[in-house]
């Protein structure tokens, strides 16, 4: 079937870079996009008028949310008390286990992913927490996940976590990393098998990935292994990096070169990788050592930055800046990292950082980081045909309502709907051709079960932050409420 969307705006792309169509169209016939402009001359079997709103291509989320926990534990607790919601080291010596069933795990991924399509996400690649898992993700709640994607109709680049060290606090508050690297191998190989398995799944929606987690917790022969396979099976990398005083300090210590730097020095760095944060780096204002041009380095063998600008500003720290990234010829793709994940509110952020930062517009627009937010993922993954609307691309489309009164008037459709825009306009996803989500309804998909599923997940899950405290100073004392609850009775 040929349908047509037709908006008061429309995002097209001209070859080289996003243009407005006022009064455009969009037609396209099963996954692919066959016309963007004005007056498509064919016949089509069905119009969808999607009215006084923007349609737009997809976000490409690289950093995304893929469980219910994603930083909203961590959000305020104050610089010492991150610590008690690590691991223990009596935790750890006295054996590690999982904190929520087989069953839980496998549904908080759909709890997830419902959020990222209601945000207008199109296509992502997942990140969850492993503070509360066992050591990292496994191979069947990542089977789960890719089914759920599917099902849902989201378009996924994905693998399990894996690692060979875990950061524990020692009784007198120290941190430090403590190894298992039986655990970071049979990790990386069920990750590889994941690929196999599940590359190309569901016609073509799921993709696999290399996702180790950060960088502190890899022995240097499972990041050299990791890039081998990478190119073994043409599948991408997500490595977090450069994204803290500890690892950075540590990298340090350990290698006498920076994060990114030590990168360099095996080979981990090329256009298939890409590193989440990558904001610590030598001349950085929060780091005291180092030297070199890590800037070089990236751009020299084409990764690409991940920018997550609202969950770094949550925590005090900003990229230095992303007008300087890009004026050094980096890639820079966007993602959102926490919760929500509403990228309107990350480009809205990312800006602003920027323009803080550079005392300018320039580089630093809303356009500037729309881009990045489209193009800049679709560039990472090698694809073409997606992150643009244009004949031939894939047909992921989203319709971004302007009718709220909240929106004000509209001077520039982009700089309008990100001002005073936010994930919740989104309100038609399209991908693959496929209708995953209309006025904020997922077909098949019960969002107050699943909210209120979510919920029971959450506060399971959060009081196993209280076993693993190093001080054991319980739930009271370690999630402080904002203010006092009184409670009836």
């Amino acid at each position: 079937m040929k349908k047509k969307i037709t908006a008061k705006y429309v995002i097209g792309f001209d070859g080289e870079d996003h243009i407005i169509i006022r009064d455009g169209e969009v037609v396209y016939e099963n996954d692919t996009i066959l016309f963007v402009g004005h007056d498509y001359a064919g016949e089509v079997d069905e119009v969808i008028d999607a009215g006084n709103a923007v349609v737009s291509p997809g976000f490409i989320d690289l950093n995304a949310l893929g469980d219910i926990d994603h930083d909203v534990v961590h959000l305020e607790a104050a610089a010492g008390r991150n610590k008690n919601l690590l691991w223990s080291e009596d935790y750890y010596r006295k054996g590690y286990h999982e904190v929520m069933t087989p069953e839980e795990e496998a549904f908080k991924s759909l709890f997830a992913y419902s959020q990222l399509i209601l945000n207008g996400v199109t296509t992502a690649m997942p990140i969850t927490s492993v503070f509360y898992k066992r050591w990292a993700e496994t191979y069947e709640e990542l089977a789960a996940a890719a089914d759920h994607a599917g099902r849902l109709g989201l378009r996924m680049y994905m693998g399990p976590s894996y690692q060979s060290g875990m950061r524990v606090v020692k009784a007198n508050g120290e941190i430090e990393v403590l190894w298992n690297e039986a655990e970071g191998q049979a990790g990386l190989e069920r990750a590889v098998q994941f690929v196999k398995d599940f590359d190309g799944a569901h016609n073509g929606l799921i993709r696999g990935m290399l996702a180790p987690e950060r960088i502190e917790t890899q022995t240097p022969d499972n990041l050299i292994n990791t890039k081998r396979y990478s190119d073994e099976l043409g599948c991408p990398i997500r490595l977090h990096a450069a994204q803290g005083s500890y690892e950075y300090n540590e990298m340090y210590r350990r290698h006498n070169k920076s994060p990114v730097q030590f990168l360099h020095s095996i080979g981990f760095l090329g256009k298939k990788t890409a590193i989440p944060h990558a904001h610590f780096i030598p001349g950085y204002s929060e780091a005291t050592i180092g030297e070199g041009d890590d800037l070089a380095l990236l751009q020299e063998t084409g990764t690409t930055v991940i920018h997550c600008p609202l969950v770094i500003g949550r925590h005090g720290s900003a990229l230095e800046s992303f007008a300087r990234y890009k004026r050094n010829g980096i890639n820079i793709a966007i993602g959102t990292d926490t919760f929500p994940p509403d990228f309107i509110q990350n480009i809205r952020t990312a800006s602003m950082f920027s323009r803080l930062q550079e005392g300018d517009v320039a580089d630093s627009s809303y356009a500037d980081i729309y881009r990045a937010a489209t193009l800049g993922g679709a560039r990472f993954l090698g694809r073409d045909d997606l992150g643009r609307l244009a004949p031939g691309a894939k047909a992921d489309i989203i319709a971004i309502d302007l009718d709220g009164f909240h929106m004000g008037t509209i001077d520039d459709p982009i700089r309008s709907l990100i001002m005073s825009g936010s994930g919740r306009d989104v309100k038609l996803s399209i991908i693959a051709g496929r209708t995953v989500m209309k006025d904020r309804a997922l077909p098949g998909v019960d969002l107050e079960e699943v909210k209120a599923k979510g919920q029971r997940y959450f506060d399971k899950m959060r009081l196993g932050y209280v076993e693993r405290d190093y001080q054991q100073l319980g739930a009271e004392e370690l999630f402080t409420p904002s203010f006092r609850i009184v409670k009836k009775g």
